[in-house]
């Protein structure tokens, strides 16, 4: 999917460190989106635009950071570099949501459809959703996530257990571990790739592709189901996030001359962090999420 002016706009804003009131200039913002083709006045209506639906925010100086409504999201994509302290071992438990037909319509029901997604839960029945309860914090800090992501007040967030070996066969269905361990090795293959092909490239192209693919690959780890050994290995994830994290320093590389032109102090590269598709309230949306729920 295309990177848009808004999605540009989030990327390198959530690139500035959480605390010290960092920002960055409008002159930084629309060179950059030079460097994807987009125009000037382009990038200056989306600027507002996400100024007016507080995603980001103006300081005294006239220049730009994160603002309140792209918070919860942040948060979340953010702790993809410590995909092993998010989780802890799994005694065989579910956790369930269970959502009421009917309730909520358009935007608000897409971003409940989204937190689910986003926090690795299936369709297991109608309006009943699992995820193995392997995740730190529990059903505590789980339903709080899905209540900061979107979900509606109206769900029910609960731990499930004793299903019997048939109910329990089909919740480990859920999840294709095949498809995820693929996954897992072409994005390795691809940042392999990519680093090697831009050790000599212009800093423009580096600029972009580390942009693009470490963003891709960013999603992908943001969106993994974070899935216990026992029902999907998990050494390609922790592997790839790894790598990731080394890429990370190579694409900061990349953009440090730019930022620091522009009196940007970052801290790391600018990450595409369009996951949540559709949901025009939450940060950018960049590749179509995986269609498990109905």
């Amino acid at each position: 999917m295309d990177i848009t002016p808004k999605s540009l706009i989030l990327d390198l804003l959530s690139t500035l460190p959480v605390s010290g009131g960092h920002s960055m200039p409008v002159r930084a913002l629309v060179e950059a989106g030079d460097c994807f083709g987009m125009a000037s006045s382009a990038v200056r209506v989306a600027l507002a635009r996400l100024l007016a639906e507080k995603r980001v925010e103006r300081d005294e100086r006239g220049r730009y950071r994160l603002g309140v409504a792209a918070a919860p999201v942040v948060r979340t994509i953010r702790n993809w570099r410590r995909l092993e302290a998010q989780t802890v071992e799994w005694r065989g438990g579910w956790i369930g949501v269970y959502r009421r037909r009917g309730k909520g319509r358009g935007q608000a029901r897409r971003l409940g459809d989204q937190s689910l997604v986003f926090l690795g839960f299936r369709e297991f029945e109608p309006a009943l959703f699992l995820r193995p309860d392997n995740l730190a914090g529990g059903v505590g800090e789980l339903r709080a996530q899905l209540g900061d992501l979107g979900l509606e007040d109206t769900a029910s967030v609960f731990e499930l257990s004793g299903l019997d070996s048939s109910a329990e066969a089909r919740a480990l269905a859920l999840w294709d571990e095949v498809a995820l361990g693929d996954a897992y090795g072409e994005a390795a293959q691809m940042l392999s790739e990519s680093r090697v092909a831009l050790e000599a490239a212009p800093a423009r192209e580096a600029m972009v592709e580390t942009f693009r693919l470490g963003g891709r690959v960013i999603r992908q780890l943001v969106l993994d189901p974070l899935l216990p050994d026992a029902i999907a290995p998990t050494a390609g994830r922790d592997a790839l996030a790894a790598q990731m994290r080394d890429y990370d320093v190579f694409g900061r590389s990349c953009w440090a001359e730019f930022l620091g032109r522009h009196g940007v102090l970052h801290r790391r590269t600018p990450a595409d962090l369009r996951v949540m598709k559709g949901a025009d309230q939450m940060i950018s949306v960049a590749g179509a999420l995986p269609r498990m729920i109905s």
